[in-house]
């Protein structure tokens, strides 16, 4: 009870939206530096692609530039979706997103937190095969021009990537639903990164790849507001 002309206790002031991602992202990135599940699988995942590529193909210098950005884009995909499916499976081991939706938090601050941690995760790998792919292929993968076409295709990943993983993890064939849902989507973001990355790599210059670079961030910035949108609907799932 309170005592005459006391203030009644006020509640406590709910964290801005930046420290909240903050709080989520760091969590995040502190479990994958404790336990390095995600980011391990991926880099181990991503080499071992480019590598069985890199013997199955007996490419000759006319045939380099068709198959090489496929295969870097495959290698990128598929680390990035082994990233993205064990991301969501410790969350809901873990009972750690249940936790999250108990505190006031904003739902779209939940969803950057996952889409900032994957583009981190997935661009730390990068960072590893990237230069992997230019050595196996013997090619320039780390000029500016590449580097970009990269970053776009890989946030427009991300964004998606982010929402989908909620919405697989809560299926019953989550390893399997989770690729089944995503890469259908990704087709145009596969499509205009492939397409860059072989017009770059054959020595075109940037005016050449300028509608293909459009298309990229055309993807990544509808991607990321309709997911930032949706994500709170798919968050219902949860629970």
């Amino acid at each position: 009870m309170s005592q005459p002309g006391s203030h009644p206790p006020q509640p406590a002031a709910r964290p801005g939206i930046v420290r909240q991602l903050h709080a989520m992202l760091w969590k995040d990135v502190v479990i994958e530096l404790r336990t390095k599940d995600s980011l391990a699988a991926m880099l181990m995942f991503g080499i071992l692609a480019l590598t069985i590529f890199n013997f199955a193909f007996e490419l000759r210098a006319d045939s380099l530039l068709l198959v090489a950005p496929g295969v870097l884009w495959v290698a990128i995909l598929f680390a990035g979706i082994l990233g993205l499916g064990r991301s969501y499976s410790h969350e809901r081991e873990r009972g750690s997103m249940e936790g999250i939706l108990l505190c006031p938090v904003d739902r779209g601050a939940v969803y950057l937190s996952k889409f900032l941690a994957n583009l981190l995760f997935i661009g730390l790998s990068e960072v590893f095969l990237v230069p992997a792919f230019s050595e196996f292929f013997d090619v320039d993968a780390l000029r500016g021009t590449v580097i970009a076409v990269i970053i776009l295709g890989t946030v427009g990943f991300a964004a998606v990537g982010a929402l989908f993983g909620a919405m697989a993890v809560n299926t019953r064939a989550r390893e399997v639903m989770l690729p089944v849902l995503l890469l259908p989507i990704l087709v145009p973001l596969v499509i205009a990164s492939v397409k860059a990355t072989g017009l770059l790599l054959d020595g075109e210059p940037w005016r050449e790849i300028r509608a293909w670079a459009t298309i990229l961030i055309v993807f990544d910035v509808v991607s990321l507001v309709v997911s930032y949108i949706v994500y709170e609907y798919v968050l219902e799932d949860w629970g």
